[in-house]
């Protein structure tokens, strides 16, 4: 007769216990896909990546939690943003853990449709403890930018809601800024827009406020902040590379110090994006580049849907002599109803093609007009 034995019993009782656990894992991770698909709204390809982080074998505590979420305002598409970011929102209890956040919320003054925004932006944000980080933070927001409409703000922002030890280092790094003279509205906007940077260490913080200070940056204005933004973000080798990129259109270190200072931004864009905009600027519209580095906004703006239609306006009046050749490229920060009013509409009559031009429907060496001027030249 066959015996089997203790170590072989041993081995197919596990071996049953693997294939029973691997089938049951299986049946969950299936259930919990199928869930997310039908009752939250996520893509198949969303839902795949979601039951990744998060299982399930019923839908009676995820159903709970969708039903708590619909009461505060909820539609299907918020949920499934929310879940699809933070798909554990789903294990979470509801009555523990869910509506003491919500209710809070709503205490302090938030509005309905706040505290969804919040939530979508920011999920994370109902798995973090009420007493020792929601309550303390909006505390602390609360004594530095005043008004709800700002908090909101801040806390729609996921890496102050991620973050352990903000408590730390934003009071410090606020203090740092008060201490050197910026306004307090300054120090506002920043928190409120731009909370990530007062998150900094202390000591890069310091570092970056020093460095903008050498640059010569008024901390009056609000153009210091922004520099210390960038300069928080971006290392000293991708401003170098920046640097180079404006100069080897011709301008001076002085001239990019000039522009830096005007308008920090002017060393957020790539590489390709300041060399398409000097392209045209400097060989299409015959700007010299020391006029483009006083108006350095210009490198924020689209070149397809803001600089190439304007300047092309402008430069068909320059040739038409409606306009002063010495036009700045300020014309590029007017609001779009300034600019068709004092340019497109005003000289309409003059110039009927040039709606067209605006537009881009048609090219400045397209009119007439110029044609009959190249044409005259040739003849010479």
């Amino acid at each position: 007769m066959f015996e089997i034995s203790k170590a072989q019993m041993h081995f197919l009782r596990n071996a049953r216990l693997i294939v029973f656990r691997s089938f049951s894992s299986t049946k969950q991770h299936s259930f919990t896909e199928s869930y997310l698909i039908n009752s939250c709204g996520l893509s198949p390809e969303k839902a795949l990546s979601a039951s990744r982080k998060v299982h399930f074998a019923t839908p009676e505590k995820a159903d709970s939690i969708l039903a708590v979420l619909r009461d505060y305002g909820f539609t299907n598409t918020h949920i499934s943003k929310a879940v699809s970011k933070f798909p554990i929102l789903l294990t979470a209890d509801p009555e523990k853990t869910l509506l003491p956040k919500l209710e809070f919320f709503r205490s302090v003054g938030f509005s309905g449709p706040d505290i969804v925004s919040i939530v979508v932006s920011s999920p994370f944000i109902l798995k973090r403890s009420l007493e020792n980080h929601v309550i303390p933070t909006y505390n602390f927001l609360k004594s530095v930018v005043m008004v709800n409409d700002n908090i909101f703000r801040v806390f729609k922002n996921p890496f102050l809601m991620l973050g352990q030890n903000w408590q730390k280092t934003i009071p410090t790094n606020i203090a740092t800024l008060q201490e050197i003279g910026v306004p307090m509205p300054n120090i506002m906007f920043l928190v409120t827009r731009q909370p990530g940077v007062v998150f900094r260490n202390r000591e890069k913080f310091t570092t970056s406020v020093k460095k903008v200070i050498e640059m010569g940056f008024n901390p009056l204005r609000l153009s210091f902040l922004k520099a210390v933004q960038l300069s928080c973000q971006l290392n000293e080798f991708t401003i170098e590379h920046k640097m180079e990129t404006y100069r080897r259109w011709g301008l001076t270190n002085d001239e990019i110090m000039l522009m830096f200072r005007l308008d920090p931004s002017c060393m957020r864009p790539s590489e390709k994006k300041i060399t398409s905009v000097m392209d045209f600027l400097v060989n299409k519209m015959g700007w010299e580049p020391a006029a483009i580095a006083r108006c350095p906004s210009v490198f924020a703006r689209s070149l397809e849907k803001n600089v190439i239609p304007r300047c092309s306006v402008v430069k068909v009046l320059q040739m038409k002599g409606l306009v002063k050749k010495d036009l700045s490229l300020s014309i590029l920060a007017y609001t779009e109803k300034n600019f068709v009013d004092r340019f497109v509409d005003k000289h309409g009559h003059d110039v009927p093609e040039l709606l067209s031009v605006y537009q881009g429907k048609i090219g400045i060496s397209d009119l007439s007009f110029v044609c009959e001027a190249i044409w005259a030249k040739k003849q010479l």
